[in-house]
């Protein structure tokens, strides 16, 4: 099962509402549960380089089922996963990223966020995926 064009739509516009409720302008992209690309919005005024940073903050959760912000926790020198960034024509290992789960705990797709702090990013997200699915995985979620 994917994310469908209808659920992208409203979790970019859900994600457009809190970016302007707290003044940022983000560039959003879903990504389907193979990955790739179902919708993207540059809001007006975002940054040209955060258009890479959203799609790969979006495949970086899809790849991985899990935020990515918790895959930066685990990729830090040390860590359990570090290096990980490289893999895949690079990782994005902060936060920003979101899987998005369906209620049978099934991963439909993911959505990415840049353009703000880290946290700002997290908080647009979230309020995309919470629209459309759930933020909190199961503890193995099923995956393309």
């Amino acid at each position: 099962m994917h994310v469908t064009y209808e659920q992208a739509e409203m979790a970019i516009a859900a994600a457009i509402e809190e970016a302007t409720r707290i003044s940022t302008q983000m560039c959003i992209a879903i990504v389907d549960s193979g990955a790739d690309l179902k919708a993207f919005v540059r809001m007006n005024n975002a940054w040209v380089g955060s258009v890479d940073i959203a799609i790969k903050k979006a495949k970086t959760a899809c790849f991985f089922g899990m935020n990515t912000g918790q895959i930066g926790e685990l990729s830090q020198p040390g860590g359990k996963l570090y290096g990980i960034e490289h893999s895949n024509n690079g990782l994005i290992t902060f936060p920003g990223g979101i899987p998005i789960v369906d209620e049978d705990g099934v991963l439909i797709g993911a959505i990415g966020v840049s353009g703000s702090t880290v946290e700002n990013d997290h908080q647009v997200a979230k309020a995309g995926v919470e629209v459309i699915g759930l933020t909190d995985l199961p503890a193995h979620p099923w995956r393309t």
